[in-house]
């Protein structure tokens, strides 16, 4: 019985050729792949799909495709590797310049049925995601950021374990690679949180170097969680600054925002925040500028209120006569 005529395979996906990147393809013109029917389930959507294998070069590792190519096109990105496939960066980033909202849901009880319902939207190679309407501000910051050319160095073997303990007899023979693993942030990472973009620390790096070189920088004073926007439109309003703020910042809450303070004549506004970790966010988001009523707003940090110096105390004399 066919697969899609079975009532518990119904909902399984099968396909002739993955989503990939260039990078996870390899250079390799003559590649050859193993394909297996619902080889494993996807590491998001947990629905069994169409597993390839392949070795995308010489001296490299053999690949695979860990998530299933609905989740691929509904979040744009690779099969493999997770990253986007028109930017080449973590989905955190993409979304965090373009004010995308994340919503997949992310329990095990409404993934697979969000997955099944949007298999049917996805015909073909369309994607799930709409940039047409994305400020140019989170565009270019994400063309600057962009990797254009393949970056084959990530698909190098993985680190022979039996080195790191000073026991592998292979030597040269060895198919892994003699190096002592590195331990950080950075080598504890987990399909989810990639593919949702959260908590994920390549993009941290990536969003918080690119801020730094845009002179955002977060200041050392804890207490600062203002930002300052300059070059305003002479049309804006608190109310409209208020809702581009929120609109562009999908993940922060309104109770997060504490105030916005627009200074109509000098058509500037502080954008007033509960949190030092939220406005880091929004720093970081808006490196590049944020667009409000049609103009390109410029962004800084706000300054500490400068501590009032101390007033004199005059004691006074007495003169005996």
């Amino acid at each position: 019985m066919p697969p899609k005529l079975d009532i518990n395979k119904a909902g399984w996906e099968q396909s002739e050729f993955p989503i990939l990147c260039e990078t996870c393809l390899g250079d390799n013109p003559f590649i050859r792949m193993s394909k297996q029917e619902f080889g494993r389930s996807c590491g998001t959507c947990a629905r069994p799909f169409t597993v390839f294998r392949w070795n995308p070069g010489s001296g490299m590792r053999f690949k695979t495709t860990v998530i299933c190519q609905t989740c691929a096109k509904i979040k744009n990105v690779c099969q493999t590797c997770l990253l986007d496939l028109e930017y080449g960066l973590p989905t955190q980033v993409r979304d965090t310049a373009l004010g995308f909202v994340n919503e997949a849901p992310t329990s095990d009880i409404n993934r697979e049925y969000y997955a099944q319902n949007m298999e049917g939207k996805l015909e073909g190679n369309k994607s799930g995601l709409d940039s047409g309407k994305a400020q140019s501000a989170g565009k270019e910051m994400l063309k600057q950021l962009a990797r254009t050319d393949p970056y084959y160095k990530r698909n190098r073997p993985k680190i022979c374990s039996f080195f790191a303990k000073g026991e592998c007899t292979r030597g040269s023979e060895c198919p892994y690679r003699h190096e002592k693993p590195v331990e950080n942030e950075l080598s504890h990472q987990n399909i989810q949180d990639r593919y949702h973009g959260r908590n994920d620390p390549v993009a941290k790096k990536i969003i918080g170097a690119h801020a730094e070189s845009q002179g955002l920088k977060p200041p050392e004073d804890q207490s600062i969680t203002s930002l300052f926007l300059t070059s305003l439109s002479p049309d804006s309003t608190e109310l409209s600054i208020r809702a581009q703020v929120l609109k562009l910042l999908p993940t922060v809450q309104p109770a997060e925002l504490k105030s916005v303070v627009h200074v109509v004549k000098s058509r500037c506004a502080f954008i007033n925040f509960k949190e030092r970790d939220v406005c880091e966010r929004a720093a970081e988001a808006w490196a590049n500028g944020l667009e409000i009523d049609g103009e390109r707003v410029a962004v800084k940090w706000g300054r500490s209120r400068a501590s009032k110096p101390p007033t004199p105390v005059t004691s006074s004399v007495a003169v005996a006569s």
